[in-house]
């Protein structure tokens, strides 16, 4: 079953569809070839790598009801809204999951194809309702525009509940959502934008962090970045991952910025950060730093559930579609799954 798209929201960002070609004469001061272009004078170029979808397009055996809805009407904030529509899940309140999306911070919607299709099956699989934000990109809106957006989803989930929320379209999902049990998650940068959302000192409270291939970073090179830099069973090279942070990052900042490497500051955003799923890939340029992160918060005290994906690189969850690919893909969702449900 699906559900008509309500309000004015559109699942286009038009960011996205701005691929024509620029002046000869700009120079490009930035680029990941096939991905985005950036040109001095400002202009930015990123390619119809994926197509966007509407959210009635769902995926065969996905059995949800869709729609999309604004967040931030000053920001242009929406979110695609994934509701379990399995009889077994019809009498139950259902735990929440919101969820950003990848994409060096630069690229991608919560639109595309791929992210439809796996947040429509998670949703399915899990048993949860999953919010997948779309948030605002750089070079145009570098960090921590992202990242305010994510507080922002944060808090508009809180005034969801109880008796302070407006009537109206939203009864669809509020209804079956159990907000005592709010999780926060997103894949690579999106990962980020979850981690830094919740440790916001006005954050609201929630049950747990799901973390798919954190897009963490730091200046030295740890040994699965010398390894995987030109990995083609990955959807990440190093000089994509630096491009990207170059693009992300306030001007002048490097990789050593706590808003790229947690760790930096890691003592003062660990305190009361909730439990975490952290799934690293194993053929990944951020499989170590994912490791170190993760070893880091347990020293802080902070529960982690850490799952390695042998034989799949970056994004292989959204990217790739080799039979190990979707075999680790079907484990990740069921590791989820388990997450979600046991807290």
């Amino acid at each position: 079953m699906t559900r008509r798209k309500m309000g004015a929201t559109s699942p286009t960002d038009p960011k996205l569809k701005n691929h024509h070609q620029h002046q000869h004469h700009v120079p490009v001061i930035e680029e990941i070839e096939g991905l985005i272009r950036v040109y001095a004078d400002g202009h930015v170029e990123r390619f119809p790598i994926m197509p966007q979808v509407l959210s009635t397009a769902l995926p065969t055996n996905a059995e949800v009801q869709c729609e999309d809805t604004i967040i931030d009407r000053s920001t242009h904030v929406w979110a695609r809204i994934y509701v379990p529509n399995n009889p077994t899940h019809d009498r139950e309140k259902l735990p929440l999951l919101v969820y950003f999306h990848g994409g060096g911070f630069c690229v991608g919607s919560a639109a595309w194809a791929c992210y439809h299709d796996f947040l429509a099956r998670l949703a399915s699989v899990a048993g949860c309702i999953v919010v997948s934000v779309n948030y605002r990109l750089a070079p145009e809106h570098r960090l921590p525009a992202a990242y305010d957006d994510g507080l922002t989803a944060l808090k508009w989930v809180r005034r969801q509940r109880g008796d302070d929320a407006s009537p109206g379209e939203q009864s669809w999902w509020r209804s079956r959502c159990d907000f005592a049990r709010v999780f926060v998650g997103g894949d690579s940068a999106g990962a980020c934008i979850a981690y830094n959302a919740v440790a916001a000192r006005s954050a609201p409270r929630v049950r747990g962090l799901v973390l798919i291939q954190p897009f963490f970073r730091g200046e030295a090179r740890t040994a699965s970045e010398r390894r995987y830099a030109r990995e083609p069973n990955s959807a990440l090279s190093l000089s994509a991952s630096d491009a990207y942070w170059r693009m992300a990052l306030p001007a002048g900042a490097g990789r050593d910025h706590p808003w790229c490497d947690p760790l930096m500051a890691a003592g003062k955003s660990s305190r009361g950060m909730p439990a975490m799923f952290v799934g690293v890939a194993e053929i990944d340029v951020l499989r170590d730093r994912n490791a170190e992160f993760c070893a880091a918060m347990r020293r802080a005290g902070v529960g982690v559930v850490q799952v390695m994906s042998a034989g799949v690189g970056h994004a292989f969850h959204v990217l790739q579609s080799s039979q190990i690919a979707q075999q680790r893909r079907r484990e990740l969702m069921l590791h989820v799954k388990d997450f979600i449900l046991n807290r």
